[in-house]
């Protein structure tokens, strides 16, 4: 039997569905994954528990609104797609109902700067996108709109959405917005959070852009756009096993 076509990648992204899943942003059935390739976009087909999904039920579109195979691709595919065409920088996608991103959504709540956190998704906010029905093209539009310098938003009365360079950094990302969320619920419970200023947050933004490279990255890079200042590093040579062992017997 011929391997199916893009079958690792297939596996990743199922991988990346019972992982949201299992961290609590998503329950049943009701998110979708998506990863981009050289043709278009891989996304989960529609209705298909995530425990029992194989790599063909993953399934294969182009950037025209097509797709191949036996089963159909999840309903919200036209968010999916709009989202690879607008914003080549997005890889992969994931769209969860998490509990606080979607409670939030529901009030129609923005997410302000009340923590440098919200900087994970672009900018000094979170937004919510106005309201529009399930799966329609009036949703994608809407999404977009909220979205403008940003790689995620809520989605009125639905959930959140959101993209990164990929699999792993879009789940990352989903579950960054579901904790800021619960955060921004906590602290409006307890009073009124303090808001960062543009100020604050145009520095945090700056910074953001190294945020999660490792030292063989950040070779000559400008020490004030990193995200975090990184200590001098020294020798990694030890000392041999026995002459330790006689330093400390010495001490």
């Amino acid at each position: 039997m011929a391997k199916i076509k893009y079958h690792d990648l297939r596996k990743q992204v199922i991988k990346t569905c019972l992982a949201m899943n299992e961290e609590g942003i998503n329950q049943g059935t009701s998110g979708n994954v998506s990863v981009r390739t050289d043709e278009g976009f891989l996304i989960t087909a529609s209705g298909i528990p995530y425990k029992k999904m194989k790599p063909h039920h993953v399934v294969e579109m182009d950037l025209d609104g097509g797709y191949r195979g036996d089963y159909l691709p999840s309903t919200e595919w036209r968010m999916h797609l709009d989202i690879f065409k607008a914003r080549p920088e997005a890889k992969a996608i994931v769209h969860v109902h998490s509990t606080y991103a979607t409670a939030l959504a529901c009030l129609r709540k923005d997410i302000p700067s009340f923590h440098y956190m919200i900087g994970i998704a672009g900018g000094d906010s979170l937004r919510v996108s106005d309201y529009a029905e399930f799966g329609t093209q009036e949703l994608s539009d809407t999404m977009l709109k909220a979205m403008e310098g940003r790689s995620g938003c809520l989605l009125a009365n639905h959930g959140q959405i959101c993209f990164g360079d990929s699999l792993d950094k879009a789940l990352w990302r989903a579950g960054e917005i579901e904790a800021l969320s619960h955060q921004y619920w906590a602290a409006l419970l307890a009073g009124k959070p303090v808001i960062l200023g543009q100020a604050e947050m145009g520095t945090v933004l700056n910074r953001f852009g190294t945020y999660g490279k490792q030292a063989k990255d950040l070779k000559g890079m400008d020490q004030s756009k990193l995200a975090v200042y990184a200590p001098v590093k020294r020798g990694d040579t030890l000392p041999p096993l026995s002459e330790a062992k006689k330093s400390r017997k010495q001490k």
